[in-house]
């Protein structure tokens, strides 16, 4: 058996791992001829009502979870409806549906769109006198939850469960109501308390379930280089659950790799600042932080300068307009000669809706609203940090402060979820913003340097 990678032209072919074949055939019943003699034995699982497949990153789940269900919807069915579902529907077709349509159709199969719907995210898939139904949803909060109802369905698949809320997936598991309806999992893990892993990994008995655990080592189509990549570029808590796969605990200081050697007085000799941008969090009891952040020519990211005011311990408070003219003057001090300082954008905390219009107000362009992935910008920050490419101005008291003050919520782990502790986390949340809003840069430089490595 082989699975397919895209090249420019055509379609590279590699074998299966183990874990992947089992994936693909896990549902298949034994055939008998006439007599009643066996022809072929099945699977020993195909009674089971649902599979999960969870583990390391890139480790080939999604793409062999994909084309297993779909080739047994398409083996058991003829008729039926089929949900598939992602965190968003856009994430859905990017990271699964580009690339399962790819290998549908080098398998023989038609897919075209469902006609009279306004919806473009349902899908007619047919081979011979076959054809099914599949439509994709989004499950990015309790509101999902209403898009599924009323909906019938023969199975349904789940791309990263785990950003899921529960509400949306118990939804779409009621709605499998077809005799012999199956459920598929797929995801990395999270921590112990997480409701996926109490409700399903901890209870395949119950459920009927099978679970595969995936390692980097089962992706037939990374090569030794790529997984040492990989292997580099995660540390502490995400190197546990995104290349060893397992589901623990986030516990202590966030940062704990961050270290005195990265506190600087001025740029190294020959360095130079390539690019700037600035990222805020913006708050009215709480403290609203102005980061100004530069990547070198050393490839370094460099915190050169923070304002930093905090209404309530200075018990001095600032309207949206006064912190806009705050901005405004900073920018100034950063500047030469009364000229503002040059930066590509200024990110800023989505919610501080009312603080843009006054910085518009203030004539102050190139506004973004941050991208507010909390995991998602620690992920960076840590490999950035652990990579040794962070650097910041001593000046910057309070964010070098709060690097060493910035943890885990122990409260929140006990209910399944990965935050920081609402404390200490100001200028750490402005960092996030600008390394989510500029992630290409930092990850290609990273990828650069596992590969040199």
């Amino acid at each position: 058996m082989a699975h397919m990678a895209l090249r420019k032209k055509g379609f590279k072919f590699v074998t299966f791992s183990i874990k992947q074949k089992k994936i693909l055939t896990w549902w298949t019943k034994p055939t008998y001829d006439s007599k009643g003699n066996i022809l072929t034995k099945g699977s020993p699982h195909h009674e089971k009502d649902a599979i999960i497949a969870d583990g390391a990153v890139r480790s080939g789940k999604t793409v062999i979870m994909s084309l297993s269900f779909v080739l047994w919807a398409m083996s058991e069915y003829n008729g039926s409806n089929f949900g598939m579902a992602g965190k968003t529907i856009g994430s859905f077709k990017r990271n699964v549906w580009f690339w399962l349509k790819l290998m549908l159709i080098g398998r023989g199969y038609s897919i075209r769109k469902m006609p009279d719907l306004d919806s473009n995210h349902a899908y007619i898939i047919s081979k011979g006198d076959v054809e099914n139904y599949f439509y994709i949803f989004g499950g990015k909060d309790e509101k999902s939850q209403d898009l599924v109802q009323g909906f019938t369905a023969a199975g349904f698949f789940f791309d990263e469960v785990t950003l899921m809320p529960q509400s949306f997936v118990n939804q779409c598991v009621a709605r499998c109501s077809e005799e012999g309806s199956k459920l598929w999992f797929n995801c990395n893990p999270d921590g112990p308390f997480h409701w996926f892993k109490l409700e399903w990994i901890d209870c395949l008995k119950e459920k009927n379930a099978i679970r595969i655990h995936f390692m980097l080592e089962d992706n037939p189509s990374l090569s030794e280089k790529k997984i040492a990549q990989y292997k580099r570029s995660f540390r502490g808590i995400f190197y546990e659950r995104f290349i060893l796969g397992l589901w623990v605990i986030a516990e202590g200081v966030i940062y704990s790799m961050f270290g005195n050697h990265m506190v600087i007085d001025k740029l190294p000799p020959g360095v130079r600042i390539l690019k700037k941008w600035i990222g805020v969090d913006y708050g009215q009891s709480n403290a609203t932080v102005f980061l100004l952040i530069g990547q070198g020519s050393d490839d370094k990211l460099y915190i050169m300068d923070e304002y930093y005011h905090e209404g309530r311990s200075e018990q001095i408070q600032k309207s949206p307009s006064k912190y806009a003219k705050d901005f405004k003057k900073w920018l100034i001090e950063n500047g030469v000669d009364g000229i503002p300082v040059r930066h590509e954008y200024t990110f800023i905390d989505p919610s501080a809706k009312g603080f843009m219009l006054q910085l518009h107000e203030e004539g102050i362009r190139q506004i973004r609203q941050a991208d507010n992935e909390v995991l998602k910008g620690i992920e960076l920050v840590s490999s950035i940090i652990d990579n040794d490419m962070l650097r910041i101005f001593r000046k910057c008291k309070n964010t070098i402060k709060e690097f060493s003050a910035y943890r885990w919520d122990p409260k929140a782990q006990e209910k399944g979820e990965d935050k920081p502790i609402k404390q200490f986390d100001h200028a750490m949340d402005a960092l996030r913003y600008v390394v989510n809003g500029t992630r290409m840069t930092w990850q290609r430089i990273i990828a650069a340097m596992s590969n040199a490595a």
